[in-house]
């Protein structure tokens, strides 16, 4: 899958309503009703415009109004590769419902990334241990305890080893890894005139080198070890050529207007978190933080509320709107420190109030059967 989980994630939580009734457009169409309640046959054809385009999948908005998350792993790389999706552009497709996005996580989309000369046999045992992985996922649970959830991951990860087991010997085989130089030349440490000392340029060499073989030799651990040691001797020069900003340029960036004496205070304590973070103490670094943007919010401008509403494609109801005003603007009104409390207590009740429209806006999860793109139609070979 290669659909961005957030989505997933954002509304996971939300409950069931139904808000809408799609027209079937096949007569004696079979329909189903998804977890959002919208009502939709289950082979349906849809027309919109691409919003987003994640490798087999995109994001489309109907002309209906609707959301859709459709999913091609039906569809072989070279159909996707001709289909060439642009962002904007207009397509029909014709598919089923998927009540999840873990539904598009199918052993069929899985194979179609793997090595073509992997044997039947290989293919037989790849595909018992994909449904076993499957289902360990669908086991996980909120109800569970940390140390529940951390035991079915371990179950899981030992599959995942045991898939790649099988699979690696074969990617390894047609692996042709970057030379050294090539690789460095990436990091274009040329920009900035970085020159390595000649030693240091050896070593990294000669680990680069051994950290190839152990990777070809399926020395994983070994392979991890080795190219630590290449970054310890790298990060210094790395430093250079991303050093750490001052705070002067650090504070511009914001283009604030703070009194002196506020900016003496955020540059001790902007100088005191940067020391934090070199000594790894990530609890005085996330706290020194805290106290930087809790000074440098007295001068930042917050949105209005509609300026903050703006970036929700949907309309929301007078009254609704009229709650979530209020309950904004008097978040605005609270300190952020005092009334850390409350604020949230507020946060939970403005978002309460928009989640039956996320519900509503939910995206209609598609596996596409069909497709109709720059007149051409393609369906999976």
């Amino acid at each position: 899958m290669k659909k961005p989980i957030k989505k997933t994630w954002m509304i996971a939580s939300a409950l069931t309503i139904g808000m809408a009734v799609l027209t079937p457009l096949q007569a004696g169409a079979t329909a189903v009703e998804p977890t959002n309640g919208v009502t939709v046959q289950i082979e349906q054809q849809i027309t919109g415009t691409i919003k987003g385009i994640y490798g087999d999948g995109i994001d489309l908005k109907g002309r209906d109004g609707k959301n859709y998350y459709i999913s091609f792993y039906k569809f072989s790389n070279e159909q996707l590769e001709k289909m060439n999706f642009v962002e904007g552009q207009e397509i029909t497709v014709e598919g089923s419902i998927a009540e999840d996005y873990s539904d598009f996580d199918t052993f069929e989309a899985y194979k179609k990334e793997l090595p073509k000369e992997v044997t039947k046999e290989e293919l037989t045992k790849l595909e018992k241990l994909f449904n076993e992985k499957k289902k360990l996922q669908k086991e996980l649970s909120n109800d569970m305890t940390e140390e529940e959830i951390d035991k079915k991951f371990e179950e899981i990860d030992k599959i995942y080893k045991e898939m790649d087991k099988i699979t690696k010997p074969y990617i390894l085989a047609k692996w042709q890894p970057q030379t050294f130089e090539e690789y460095m030349a990436d990091f274009e440490f040329s920009k900035k005139n970085i020159v390595f000392e000649e030693n240091d340029n050896k070593k990294l060499k000669s680990i680069y080198e051994e950290w190839v073989k152990l990777e070809k030799d399926g020395q994983e651990e070994k392979a991890v070890e080795k190219m630590d040691e290449f970054y310890t001797i790298l990060l210094p020069y790395y430093e250079k050529l991303y050093p750490t900003p001052t705070f002067e340029e650090f504070i511009a960036k914001f283009e604030l207007d703070i009194p002196a004496e506020s900016l003496a205070k955020l540059k001790d304590i902007y100088d005191k978190a940067q020391k934090a973070e070199k000594d790894d103490n990530a609890d005085m670094s996330e706290k020194l933080w805290e106290d930087f943007y809790y000074i440098m919010d007295q001068f930042i401008t917050p949105p209005t509320f509609e300026e903050y509403m703006a970036d929700y494609e949907f309309k929301i109801s007078e009254a609704d709107s009229k709650q979530l005003k209020q309950l904004y603007e008097e978040i605005l009104k609270l300190d952020k420190k005092e009334d850390k409390a409350k604020i949230e207590e507020k946060w939970e009740a403005f978002n309460n109030i928009l989640e039956p429209y996320f519900i509503a806006n939910k995206e209609i999860l598609i596996t596409a059967s069909k497709v109709t793109i720059n007149g051409q139609e393609y369906t999976p070979q």
